[in-house]
């Protein structure tokens, strides 16, 4: 899904490199975003054709190029919400990694997990009673319970033994009480050490101290990670350098982490890192682990070298030529 604005272009910019680097996994095109939504004759109830959603349930992961959310009433969910929910992708990942040449002073190299079904959330706690709570804590222990596992085993593979949940529980008793409890119950008996942190005080330690959260998985609910993970996304430079994923138990959706930009679609001018990158775990997870290695290598070494990359980390270069030396780089890696 290409989407709208910016998002036919870095998202092409990702198509050339899969090409070039010779994936075997099918691509299918399909449709969905604002701009086709009101080609349509705004008739919808999604951004999301029924055409494209046949499509993604046959399909084993998608590839959502970046989309516009009108802010406008009577309009459909974003994208990204929609099939979040639809496909129970609980688990909005952000690696963050810092770039030598971007922040020489600064080393960051953490994970983001955010809640993603806006399922641990309940609102003006104070509002819900005991008794209801005690209704919704039953179905949402579960969905918190395997949010954190997945962050649990995210750490597992990657060898990391520092967790920190981020949350806000001297005010939200409830509803951080209870994710502080899952966070507690999934550690036990690991070599995970976990910490907590207020959002307030988190934010202002990964300004003063970030390199203190390095090798680390941050987790949180929906909205405290949305603010944190854009913060550490500050620290690496630019949001065209972010990719993430979103997963869940049978399927997985991929994305670059900024948004539609409309304004300046159609100048080949934008960093196509975010969508390239999110493309190369994308193939990881079709089981391609090495075209995604060559690929994230080839990445990193052209932002590095600081010869060929995009106007937003200090060069000149358009979204096609930063694109066509990443492939250059990538194509001789697969060749060793």
């Amino acid at each position: 899904m290409k989407g709208d604005g910016i998002g036919p272009e870095v998202v092409d910019s990702m198509l050339r490199v899969f090409e070039e680097s010779n994936l075997q996994s099918e691509i299918i095109l399909c449709e969905g975003g604002s701009e086709q939504w009101v080609k349509n004759g705004k008739k919808d109830k999604s951004y999301i054709p029924d055409s494209t959603m046949t499509i993604f349930e046959e399909s084993d992961a998608c590839f959502k190029g970046p989309t516009t959310t009108i802010s406008e009433p009577n309009t459909p969910r974003s994208v990204a919400v929609t099939l979040r929910q639809k496909f129970e992708l609980y688990s909005n990942i952000r690696p963050i990694k810092t770039f030598d040449r971007l922040s020489p002073n600064k080393k960051l190299d953490c994970v983001c997990f955010r809640e993603a079904t806006e399922g641990l959330y309940i609102g003006e706690e104070e509002r819900v009673s005991d008794d209801e709570f005690t209704a919704i804590r039953r179905i949402t222990r579960h969905g918190c319970n395997r949010f954190i596992n997945s962050a649990m085993k995210w750490a597992n593979d990657n060898n990391l033994k520092k967790m920190v949940a981020i949350t806000k529980r001297n005010i939200l008793k409830k509803t951080d009480g209870l994710f502080w409890e899952e966070a507690e119950n999934a550690v036990k008996g690991t070599d995970v050490k976990l910490s907590e942190m207020y959002i307030d005080n988190m934010a202002m330690q990964l300004v003063v101290n970030p390199e203190q959260f390095n090798n680390s998985v941050l987790i949180s609910t929906n909205l405290f990670m949305d603010i944190i993970s854009e913060l550490a996304a500050g620290l690496v430079g630019s949001i065209g350098l972010i990719y993430s994923a979103n997963i869940g138990d049978k399927f997985a959706m991929f994305e670059a982490a900024h948004g539609s930009s409309p304004r300046d679609a159609g100048q080949n001018k934008m960093n196509p890192t975010a969508a390239i990158l999110s493309g190369a775990w994308m193939a990881e997870y079709l089981g391609e682990k090495e075209i995604r290695d060559a690929i994230f290598d080839a990445t990193y070494q052209v932002i590095n070298e600081g010869k060929t990359i995009t106007g937003d980390i200090g060069g000149n270069a358009s979204t096609t030529q930063m694109t066509d030396a990443i492939i250059a780089i990538t194509k001789a890696n697969l060749r060793k």
